[in-house]
């Protein structure tokens, strides 16, 4: 299984133009419910592979998505990562 990370929003509204922006760049995603160990106002999150992990900061920073986190499903936890540019 490849590795991958989960973002998840505070809003669906974010969460939809995300999802846009990375199919249109290519980046391979997956919709799915956010967990319930993630606090975050959406219900969608966005799984993708971890070798598209600098493209969707790329994207994201360019493009001023708003998004909760970037987390890592560690041992069935989900564990938020932090990025420099992280707010």
């Amino acid at each position: 299984m490849k590795e991958h990370f989960l973002i998840a929003f505070d809003s669906t509204q974010q969460a939809l133009r995300a999802e846009l922006l990375l199919d249109y760049a290519g980046v391979e995603i997956d919709i799915r419910p956010t967990p319930k160990d993630i606090t975050a106002g959406c219900a969608m999150s966005i799984a993708f592979p971890a070798v598209f992990l600098d493209k969707v900061l790329g994207i994201f920073s360019a493009e001023r998505v708003e998004y909760e986190g970037i987390y890592r499903d560690c041992e069935g936890k989900h564990v938020r990562m932090e990025f420099p540019d992280d707010r």
